[in-house]
């Protein structure tokens, strides 16, 4: 059970205005100084893009992830980044040592002098960084290992964590400092600790991937500060996180063209397109006793049963066998418009027939085995006519795309399947059956 705690308060710092507080006045909104407000760069161009500018003074984030995903190294290159230009910036370790985190800064490449380090569980401490000129930046690794000693209850506790965090909001608003708290997840991947962390900040930013890929995608769930469609991508390597800017390289640099299975999704990922790879395989059930398997990875399981189940309905019979689908990259596609091109993808391993390479698909199923119209098609087909594919299944009611690029309007699952797997691939100048023939 949750315990009430009293909000704690920096040294030094008003606890807030009340009733007898003489500056507690109306002003007009229109006079209000928004001149300090302007976003800081953090020296990332991908970061910047999802935060909108960059760090805004006395703002606090809060940056969550899986452990190993990549969050410590973002935030010491973004510490990095500021220093080198000369800005004092603060690192508040209270997980790993002094030494630990040098030998881990200088893999990124030589540590600036400015990139100052506080190894601290006490989270009172922060208080002296300030100092008389305040940091342009500090990052606390992380909110679940500092404690208030006068708050009971173990580091990471509800009460440890609340009273902890409002300790540091208080203190980035009073100083005009932004703040990054570093946040652990728990292991269905939301932010660990009570819900009013997330209420309490202004921005929450989460960084996803899978370790085994090189792709991390950072994205801002919560930003007070501007929109939060906005995706970073990064590409892990032995120097940390290193900008994307043609993420298709990454995603569909091994594709295979010509291959059973394999469908070519533009997916959205907050207000961007990405070209993903869908594919699917069928094999034989591995015991005729018992249900065939159904795995996904990177995709709905639900929605791969549900899928499965209009085929069915429309002629594309599996039978007792099982069934693997899964989006490649490290990608996860959750959206309804990934269906079409799963569906598709599934059909082709029935038909064993490969769709046509230039090919891409996108729409919503609906249980009736209609293709609905889904969110950003002229952002999808954009994306898709830029890497060079050249058609695309699209739901009926699909707006125009651009020049360059064919629509294949489709109303059923039927219709698509059909168009897709009689679809000539222009690259060979023949068609998908006559390979499959071959």
């Amino acid at each position: 059970m949750e315990e009430a705690v009293p909000a704690a308060t920096p040294a030094g710092l008003r606890p807030g205005l009340g009733a007898g507080d003489p500056d507690l006045v109306p002003v007009p909104l229109c006079a209000v100084d928004v001149s300090g407000a302007a976003p800081q760069s953090t020296g990332l161009t991908e970061l910047d893009r999802v935060l909108g500018g960059g760090f805004v003074p006395g703002s606090v984030t809060l940056l969550g992830g899986e452990p190993g995903v990549g969050k410590s190294t973002l935030l010491l290159q973004v510490l990095r980044s500021m220093a080198i230009t000369g800005a004092d910036v603060v690192l508040v370790s209270a997980e790993e040592s002094a030494a630990q985190v040098r030998l881990r800064a200088e893999r990124l490449g030589p540590v600036p002098p400015t990139l100052l380090l506080l190894e601290a569980t006490d989270v009172r401490a922060v208080t002296r960084t300030m100092g008389e000129s305040p940091p342009a930046l500090v990052v606390v690794d992380s909110i679940q290992a500092v404690a208030d000693p006068d708050v009971s209850g173990l580091p990471g506790g509800v009460p440890q964590v609340r009273a902890c965090a409002e300790y540091l909001v208080r203190l980035a608003k009073t100083q005009q400092v932004p703040f990054v708290l570093v946040g652990h997840v728990t292991k269905d991947g939301a932010l660990a600790g009570p819900r009013v962390l997330e209420h309490l900040v202004d921005t929450v930013m989460t960084v996803e991937g899978d370790r085994h890929h090189e792709l991390r995608l950072v994205r801002a769930t919560k930003h007070r500060f501007g929109p939060t469609g906005e995706l970073g991508l990064f590409a892990m390597g032995d120097a940390g996180l290193a900008a994307v800017t043609d993420p298709h390289k990454l995603l569909l640099g091994d594709r295979r063209p010509g291959t059973p299975g394999s469908a070519v999704l533009p997916a959205m990922e907050g207000q961007r397109a990405l070209l993903v790879e869908i594919q699917a395989l069928r094999a034989p059930a591995s015991s005729q006793s018992a249900p065939p398997r159904r795995s996904a990875q990177g995709v709905d399981a639900g929605r791969l049963a549900l899928l499965l189940a209009v085929l069915e309905q429309a002629g594309v019979v599996f039978g007792h066998t099982d069934v693997f689908a899964s989006a490649v990259g490290g990608i996860r596609v959750t959206e309804p418009a990934a269906d079409l091109a799963l569906v598709l993808a599934l059909a082709s391993t029935v038909a064993r027939m490969a769709l046509a390479a230039d090919m891409v698909a996108f729409g919503e199923v609906g249980l009736g085995g209609e293709i609905r119209q889904v969110p950003h098609a002229p952002r999808r087909l954009s994306e898709a006519a830029r890497i060079g594919f050249r058609r695309a299944i699209v739901p009926a009611s699909c707006p125009d795309g651009p020049p360059g690029i064919e629509l294949l309007r489709v109303a059923s699952v039927e219709d698509a399947v059909a168009v897709a797997l009689t679809m000539e691939d222009e690259g060979e100048g023949r068609s998908m059956r006559a390979r499959a023939s071959a």
